[in-house]
């Protein structure tokens, strides 16, 4: 019976959308650093241990807002993408690194060290803690999603983004 009841909890909080407050939003102003969140779908993912290709950026003028924060889009098909299934394309832990939150905090994520897991976007902080998260990261996703409820809303870096620099959507 313990166990039944586990199980139903466990698949209960799977099925819901966890936020620990609003995204992450950076001096850019958007989520993701208006990186098109969408657009990492179309991307050659590289094996692990391998960089990954760069974000897209997305336009001022095709953006948005979700989750207490404006998301910017390279192409009104991608917004579109969004809208229809937000949850599919928002990265995980509300843009925040992953294997910070595996560690029990929140950092910002970088938009170009990103990796699609089982079919959700997650963004990490610097290239040594991809080499870190990658490690193990069906080990670092089960302490991320551990930890995630329990991290405060109002605990988010307010830093910049190490080593990274913008490529912030502009009006064409």
């Amino acid at each position: 019976m313990k166990r039944f009841a586990l199980a139903i909890v466990a698949a209960t909080t799977l099925a819901l959308p966890v936020f620990a407050g609003e995204q992450y939003v950076d001096g850019t102003s958007y989520a993701v650093s208006g990186y098109d969140v969408v657009a990492y779908r179309s991307l050659t993912q590289n094996p692990v241990g391998t960089k990954q290709p760069g974000g897209v950026p997305g336009r001022a003028d095709i953006t948005t807002d979700y989750n207490g924060a404006t998301f910017a889009f390279a192409s009104e098909e991608n917004r579109d993408l969004f809208l229809a299934d937000p949850e599919k394309y928002a990265p995980q832990f509300d843009g925040h690194c992953a294997y910070g939150v595996s560690k029990g905090g929140k950092v910002p994520g970088n938009p170009n060290l990103w990796r699609i897991v089982d079919d959700k976007l997650y963004l990490n902080i610097t290239e040594n803690v991809v080499g870190f998260w990658e490690e193990d990261i069906p080990g670092n996703l089960n302490l991320a999603n551990g930890n995630w409820p329990k991290i405060e809303p109002t605990h988010a870096s307010a830093s910049p983004i190490p080593n990274f620099t913008s490529s912030a959507p502009a009006a064409n």
